[in-house]
């Protein structure tokens, strides 16, 4: 394992700014260097990340000077998206180095032994997980505010999802929302899972489990989203989950997917067939650099790209704070005249 990390850290090093520009959005260069707040991608100027080689040191490395940490590009994308196994680090890294995937042995092809944190446990989590109907998962969207609850068969249920907050902790079970996480071919790379509290509705974790990381993704993410609906010309993209459901509740018929970070929303795959791209965004640094980059990659494309801005930090903030009348009046000013027709829900 440890040579296979320094090969990927050493690729990843050859790529430092890239690397930076999609996992540290919230900085910027600085002569040689990437400054920003700390590894988890706050906004700030105390940690560098190091872009060339030196008689300083090597490319990729960085420290940060509040806390004293310092690390590779690994631990980079391990800590801005809150991974825990290297498995899953590593597949994210051959994501993005566009590098051939390893392949399990052929003893594990079925088994749900196999490495944690590949594509090939995702798909064995979802196979195990049950539609959301009826259950904690239905609930907890429910008390979000989120009603419309059509198309989501990318969603589903586990009663006793295993969650370790660390690896050298011990393994809890917690209710989980499972999501599949596909390609464009609907195939499932990855999967994404919300921990659940049965008690915890009317606390601030609104639901989720009261855990250091309630939310975790695992497997091959990079340009794959988790989708509601079949596109076809026109669709919504956002970050999250909650977010693109709460979208849902007043654009009932238009198809959506949430990439489920910043990041992976600035990388999204298009279908062919997209001519108008609507872009959920979440109102914090983050979301505005995956707008940009998103708009830019759309007209590249020749699709034609619209923001929707919410009030608050997200659309589900909005739906929650200001109910589905305000959030029908406030997504139907933003839509392009052609589709108000064809996808908003008539007002109650």
């Amino acid at each position: 394992m440890a040579d296979r990390a320094h090969d990927l850290a050493r690729r990843l090093a050859e790529r430092a700014e890239a690397v930076c520009r999609h996992y540290l959005s919230n900085g910027r260069r600085q002569g040689h260097y990437w400054q920003v707040g700390d590894v988890r991608n706050s906004p700030g100027r105390s940690m560098f990340v190091r872009l060339r080689g030196s008689n300083k040191g090597p490319a990729g490395k960085w420290t940060d000077a509040a806390t004293g940490e310092h690390g590779d590009l690994l631990d980079v994308i391990r800590e801005a998206l809150g991974l825990v196994d290297f498995a899953d680090v590593a597949e994210e890294a051959r994501a993005f180095l566009a590098l051939p995937r390893s392949e399990p042995k052929p003893s594990d092809r079925a088994a749900p032994s196999s490495p944690a944190g590949t594509a090939e446990r995702a798909r064995w989590l979802i196979a195990m997980a049950q539609p959301i109907s009826g259950t904690l998962a239905e609930t907890y969207l429910r008390n979000r505010g989120i009603t419309a609850l059509h198309e989501t068969g990318s969603l589903r249920f586990h009663p006793r999802c295993y969650y370790r907050p660390d690896a050298g902790a011990p393994t809890e079970a917690w209710a989980a929302m499972v999501a599949a996480v596909t390609d464009l071919g609907g195939k499932i790379t990855g999967a994404h899972r919300t921990w659940l509290d049965p008690q915890g509705f009317h606390t601030i974790h609104l639901g989720k489990a009261p855990i250091d990381t309630p939310r975790r993704a695992m497997g091959h993410l990079l340009g794959n989203a988790v989708r509601f609906g079949t596109p076809d010309d026109v669709m919504a993209v956002g970050e999250g989950i909650e977010t693109v459901l709460s979208l849902r509740c007043v654009l009932p018929g238009m198809p959506m997917v949430a990439a489920l970070s910043a990041s992976h929303l600035s990388a999204l795959f298009f279908p062919d067939t997209l001519r108008r791209l609507y872009i959920a965004r979440d109102n914090d640094r983050a979301g505005d650099a995956a707008r940009d980059s998103l708009i830019d990659r759309a007209n590249g494309l020749g699709i034609e790209a619209i923001v929707l801005s919410p009030q608050l930090g997200d659309f589900n903030e909005d739906l929650r704070a200001f109910g589905i009348d305000a959030l029908h009046v406030q997504v139907r000013i933003q839509l392009a005249p052609q589709d108000v027709d064809r996808f908003l829900a008539l007002a109650a």
